[in-house]
């Protein structure tokens, strides 16, 4: 019997053409799986195509809710962004992805799985390094930098399928590299190839609009978290999924969420993308609010650290690691009292404060105000200064003392 491979499957004109690759270079017979991660109709018609293509058959693997409670929701309660900007929607997928992979190798008897990654991009580290944590006795085929991968453009790929009986309606002219799932999609290439050039919205947008375009009007919106996790919109009780859901219908008709950055890729190139997360760019921002509430200034301090890391850890493809845990762990011990309700009102690309509640918030008014009041004495506040600035005094005067000028 033949060797079995795994293929890592969108249906694309890439992993189109590697089936076929797969068989006359490797005489494998090539099992498909396609992980759901919630990209929506890019799942139709799939098994057909597959099956079109030679493979032997094809896995469609939902795991949108698994998603959203076990990758995303860490990312969230984290608050970890890449460089200040990214959301880490295609990273935090990754791990799930390789993870699936290697439980249908595992299944099928598979002795290898293939991604169709790229050589230059980040998606090699993470499905390697995910597929390496779980099965490090299986074979790992990089189709584009395996040596007998010679097709360089779309152009070659079209016409190697052609040669095997393949003809699909693919079309040969560039268009961007897109990568979707329920919490974001982003676009590279064409015009974004160069950090010149406007991104042109009017063609790349696919989940929202421009703030522009967005209504004349806001929207006001309420969500509840019950310890940093997201359990109602607008007064109705939903799941994760379904809140990010609906949440990418109003972000991105409110233009919310549209990211252009030029990002440092982990193999050291830079990058240039745009990033539409209209749901998880509310989602955080809603988190952050209610957290300003709860946290004190220390573990607010601390935190902001841990989340960079975090953000780190995932962006380079090391959520099965030791750190990853040990990251997440402090980030799920900070969430005990993140509980209450976040207004929003949402406007042309902005996510407006309404009001923030929680039983848990430590704002005390009658310490905060202006006024007053019994339990705050301004008086404290001098002696606290008095050895807060000691250190900084003290060397003021060992300068004078040696006659150095202080201004």
């Amino acid at each position: 019997m033949k060797e079995k491979v795994v293929l890592a499957y969108s249906g694309g004109l890439d992993t189109t053409a590697i089936i076929p690759w797969l068989k006359e270079n490797f005489d494998y017979e090539v099992i498909c799986v396609c992980i759901n991660c919630g990209q929506a109709e890019e799942l139709d018609g799939l098994e057909e195509r597959a099956k079109y293509c030679g493979a032997e058959k094809l896995y469609i693997l939902d795991v949108t809710d698994e998603f959203c409670d076990d990758y995303i929701m860490p990312c969230v309660k984290a608050h970890a962004v890449y460089e200040n900007k990214y959301l880490l929607g295609t990273s935090m997928a990754r791990p799930l992805i390789a993870k699936k992979l290697v439980e249908i190798a595992r299944k099928e008897g598979a002795t290898a799985i293939c991604h169709g990654a790229t050589g230059k991009g980040n998606d090699q580290i993470r499905f390697e390094l995910g597929i390496k944590a779980f099965a490090p006795d299986i074979k790992i085929i990089a189709a584009w930098r395996n040596e007998k991968w010679t097709l360089d453009s779309r152009e070659s790929e079209i016409e190697y399928c052609k040669q095997h009986g393949i003809d699909l309606p693919f079309s040969a002219d560039s268009s961007y590299s897109r990568d979707r799932n329920l919490w974001h999609i982003s676009h590279e290439g064409l015009e974004l190839e160069d950090p010149a050039n406007m991104p042109n919205y009017d063609h790349l947008l696919v989940l929202g609009v421009t703030p522009e375009k967005a209504p004349d009007e806001g929207e006001f919106i309420t969500l509840t978290f019950e310890k940093g996790v997201p359990k109602s919109l607008n007064g109705k009780q939903m799941k994760v999924s379904e809140i990010i859901t609906a949440l990418n219908e109003l972000g991105g008709k409110h233009g919310i969420g549209i990211i252009d950055i030029v990002e440092n890729r982990v193999v050291g190139m830079k990058s240039r993308g745009v990033y539409e997360t209209p749901g998880g760019t509310i989602l955080y921002e809603a988190h952050q609010q209610l957290e300003e509430l709860i946290l004190d200034r220390e573990t607010t301090k601390v935190k902001l650290d841990m989340g960079n890391l975090f953000a780190q850890i995932v962006y380079e493809g090391k959520w099965f690691t030791p750190l990853r845990e040990a990251v997440q762990a402090f980030i799920e011990s900070t969430q005990e009292y993140v509980t209450g309700e976040v207004k929003l009102k949402l406007y042309k690309g902005n996510i407006i404060k309404a009001g923030t509640t929680s039983p848990y918030s430590l704002y005390n008014e009658s310490i905060a105000s202006f006024t007053t009041g019994d339990l705050y004495d301004h008086h404290d506040a001098e002696g606290f200064i008095n050895l807060f600035g000691l250190s900084t005094k003290v060397r003021a005067m060992k300068k004078m003392d040696r006659g150095e000028k202080l201004l």
